[in-house]
């Protein structure tokens, strides 16, 4: 026969029979309890926020990385980003051409670098693409002041929209980088159709992916005051670039939204704290 490890009824009847009755007063309070923790959740409710509404998370945005420069909100002349490191130049290394050697060789910051390189080596993996070149990178604020100057003098004192004023460059961010195809490495200058290269609309539509923008687009001139740039890239990080480029935005009308939304935060109480360093005060407030 086969055992079992049931006890017999009679055995459970009698322990049952054995035990203390149970009290009333503990069965009431012991249902009360249980009634009033389901009548406190409430599951028909969202769950609690911390306030902050905008589309993309505080914790997903690097403040430095979004940091706004042109000439309504300039940079100092002592602002010199960290971490700049040197971008390595053997595309079979992983690095990125370069179209000239400057002394200290182009710079950026290591974020930055490394996500270049990245889409680099992506664009060499596909057939037809010829090798990108990187034409510039960091500018320092005395560099930029020098150049503003030379392209003053050269066009009579007008500012013809094609080099920042010191202070408004966004290679002075050291996340600012001028990427040309191979097509334009023999040419003198740079200008709007270099956007008809298919390098370059590769880049326009993929960037994003790598937490770059194009920042100078040919549709947000109104709102940049710069000429169209398709070759200049700018890095954001990949939630940014993302969200800017689902919603069709530049920089500024980003910075816009977002400042906006950090007041609306703090008018509902928000804490400051968390907000600090994305706030921008407009240089032409000061």
């Amino acid at each position: 026969m086969k055992k079992t490890n049931q006890l017999p009824t009679a055995f459970l009847a009698g322990l049952l029979l054995a035990l203390p009755p149970l009290s009333a007063p503990a069965l009431a309070e012991e249902d009360l309890a249980v009634t009033e923790i389901v009548e406190t959740v409430d599951l028909d409710q969202p769950a609690a926020t911390d306030g902050w509404s905008f589309p993309v998370a505080l914790e997903d945005m690097n403040p430095e990385y979004i940091v706004l420069a042109n000439k309504h909100y300039l940079l100092s002349e002592d602002y010199v980003p960290r971490d700049l490191v040197k971008v390595p130049k053997d595309p079979k290394k992983g690095g990125i051409k370069w179209k000239s050697a400057p002394k200290e060789g182009h710079q950026l910051r290591k974020d930055c670098a490394e996500a270049l390189c990245a889409m680099n080596a992506a664009m060499r993996e596909i057939d037809g693409f010829q090798e990108m070149y990187l034409k510039s990178a960091y500018r320092s604020y005395r560099t930029q002041k020098t150049m503003y100057r030379n392209r003053l003098a050269k066009h009579n004192g007008k500012d013809d929209g094609w080099v920042s004023q010191p202070g408004a460059s966004d290679h002075q961010t050291g996340l600012g980088c001028d990427v040309i195809p191979y097509n334009w490495t023999k040419k003198s200058g740079m200008n709007e159709k270099m956007m008809q290269e298919e390098e370059c609309q590769w880049m326009a539509a993929h960037c994003h992916e790598y937490g770059f923008i194009i920042r100078y687009p040919a549709e947000k001139k109104d709102w940049t005051e710069i000429n169209t740039e398709p070759w200049h890239l700018r890095y954001v990080g990949i939630p940014v670039a993302t969200y800017i480029a689902e919603n069709g935005l530049c920089l500024e009308e980003f910075h816009q939204q977002l400042q906006a939304a950090i007041d609306g935060y703090l008018a509902a109480g928000g804490d400051r704290s968390r907000v600090e360093a994305f706030i921008q005060v407009s240089s032409d407030e000061n």
